[in-house]
């Protein structure tokens, strides 16, 4: 194997490990409204997030110096704009806060498994919100968006009905605010660093959920301390740890496979849905995952 190939399989595995993070967050994101309310879980979670990215800013602080002008560069020789890197950081935050928030009342009212299918939509969705931004789409990607409603239909539409439950509603509207949030990223990420942005980022949405917790929950430390484990989990590894992974295994990675390995994380949070929590889906529910599946995997590949 040469040198290329064992650099490409690396990559695939970290990212590959990202998506196994990413999928097991729903049962986490589950198991904790168990015991707190969404936007309590919210807050702590990407508080959590923040702090677990501080040694990775120290780290940085430590190996890039500013020049002789004082101002500090990436590695391509971008300087680091602190008025852009907190404009960026904050607006993607609440981009995130909707976001998540959204998602986490959905999954409180459906399957971890149909959640991470129904918030994948996000892979369809963001080639569409190109489109009206002005950037060419290519036709497949329409097809994508005609095979991916079908898909919903069938894993979210009861028999007899043709509206979706409450709880896959909001599923889905959390895709549509998920393609919202990378799409920001996507902007203000060539534009300051990532690290420091994606802290910003976490810090706000963090403030988002404990304002919304103050208006509207009363948390209490005993059920906080009870669910304990699943926040850990989300605020240290899927928010904190994933986020880091995700840069490092990109790097030098074809996009359009790095996003079809992340895109498994719809698949994984079925099979941890399942083993984890004991939720299981109909043949219909299952055609839909299929469908679902078919329409991103060509999404990545138009």
């Amino acid at each position: 194997m040469t040198r290329e190939k064992r650099f490409q399989l690396r990559q695939s595995m970290i990212l590959l490990f990202t998506s196994l993070i990413w999928g097991a967050a729903f049962v986490a994101q589950s198991v904790g409204m168990e015991y707190i309310g969404p936007f309590t879980l919210i807050g702590i979670r990407f508080l959590l997030g923040a702090v677990t990215l501080l040694p990775v800013i120290l780290l940085q602080n430590y190996l890039i110096h500013p020049d002789a002008d004082g101002v500090r560069r990436n590695r391509d020789g971008r300087a680091m704009s602190g008025r852009i890197l907190l404009l960026g950081g904050i607006l993607c935050g609440i981009a995130l806060g909707c976001a998540s928030t959204v998602q986490q009342l959905g999954i409180a009212k459906t399957t971890v498994g149909k959640a991470g299918f129904l918030t994948a939509m996000y892979i369809v969705i963001v080639p569409v919100y190109a489109f009206f931004l002005g950037r060419k789409t290519r036709p497949l990607i329409w097809l994508c968006v005609a095979a991916a409603c079908v898909g919903i239909y069938l894993l979210s539409v009861p028999p007899g009905r043709i509206t979706l439950t409450r709880g896959d509603a909001l599923c889905l509207l959390s895709g549509f605010l998920f393609a919202v949030q990378i799409l920001l990223v996507d902007h203000y990420a060539a534009l300051a660093d990532g690290v420091r942005m994606a802290a910003i980022e976490f810090l706000t949405a963090s403030a988002m959920g404990f304002v919304l917790m103050l208006l509207f929950e009363h948390p209490r430390m005993d059920a906080i301390r009870d669910a304990a484990w699943p926040l850990l989990y989300l605020g240290v590894m899927s928010s904190g740890t994933a986020y880091t992974l995700q840069f490092v295994g990109q790097r030098g990675l074809n996009p359009t496979i790095a996003s079809l390995i992340m895109s498994l994380e719809s698949t994984i949070s079925v099979i941890c849905g399942f083993v984890f929590l004991h939720q299981t889906l109909t043949m219909k529910e299952l055609a839909g995952c299929l469908v679902m599946a078919l329409a991103i995997v060509m999404a990545q590949l138009a």
